[in-house]
């Protein structure tokens, strides 16, 4: 049996361009930002944890789980503030909605762990974040990966 390996590259991009497709960014970063991201909304993704499934895997290969972090940016201090959270909101519910709907990503991995059927579920949690001399109101999603047949057992 042949393995795929984990393919970040397209797994990122898959995910980046649901973000970009639906219009509401001024940046979409392919990382975690180190310094402040900018202003409007920002989407940054990135890797945070990837472990086997033991209920995908055979006695041949184990298929994976890879967690990715998507968080929304907005200044918090952005005019008027009411609107912050209202924006922050709209864009995690138009993300959410997006991987909802193409929950296998194009065929590039089994599926989105939509109910957290191997872990945490598509998910997002609200807070804040500061930047240099900038708070941002962050909303950060984990975004559940389900790869097939991600290695190979020894036999």
């Amino acid at each position: 049996m042949s393995t795929v390996a984990l393919d970040l590259i397209s797994y990122r991009a898959a995910v980046e361009s649901h973000a970009q497709s639906l219009g509401l960014f001024e940046q979409v970063l392919g990382h975690e930002p180190v310094s402040a991201p900018g202003s409007g909304l920002i989407y940054a993704v990135w890797v945070t944890d990837v472990a086997p499934v033991a209920a995908r895997s055979g006695l041949n290969s184990m298929s994976a789980r890879l967690e990715l972090n998507g968080r929304v940016f907005m200044p918090a201090d952005s005019q008027p503030e009411d609107d912050v959270d209202v924006a922050v909101l709209g864009a995690v519910d138009a993300l959410l909605g997006a991987y909802a709907g193409d929950f296998d990503l194009g065929g590039t991995v089994a599926n989105v762990d939509l109910l957290g059927a191997h872990g945490t579920a598509l998910r997002a949690r609200f807070g804040y974040a500061r930047f240099d001399n900038t708070t941002y109101r962050v909303a950060t999603l984990t975004v559940p990966l389900i790869i097939n047949d991600a290695w190979t057992e020894a036999p």
